[in-house]
């Protein structure tokens, strides 16, 4: 059974793109368009891996990571933190939060493959 993506980010392009390249790699992905849809979806089904965008509409990425590290049921869940904003200071709020590993946009997507399939790795099934 492949393993489940939870991509939570807003710009379709994006979406697009990574949706496709996860399929490729074996992945089975769902998406969330803004973070209220996300953070509900996590507490529900928790996925084998979350790529969250920093930026979302209605809950920031960030808001999203720090509620499911609290919540029992999910808060093993790995997460890849993807952003525009890759200042140091993004990165350490976003590592603070207990994302697991951090990349910026524009990104390789073989390096973004990569963080997945080790992230995924780590999750049993």
């Amino acid at each position: 059974m492949p393993k489940r993506i939870l991509l939570a980010e807003d710009e379709p392009n994006i979406v697009e793109t990574l949706r496709f390249l996860l399929q490729r790699a074996g992945f089975d992905v769902l998406v969330c368009a803004n973070g209220r849809e996300a953070l509900a979806t996590v507490q529900s089904h928790p996925p084998d891996v979350l790529i969250l965008d920093m930026m979302l509409p209605e809950i920031s990425g960030l808001e999203i990571l720090r509620q499911i590290r609290a919540h029992h049921s999910a808060a093993a869940t790995p997460v890849l933190m993807l952003t525009a904003k890759g200042q140091r200071v993004d990165r350490e709020r976003a590592e603070e939060a207990g994302a697991d590993i951090f990349l910026t946009k524009p990104f390789a997507n073989s390096e973004l493959v990569a963080a997945v399939e080790q992230l995924a790795a780590r999750q049993p099934g």
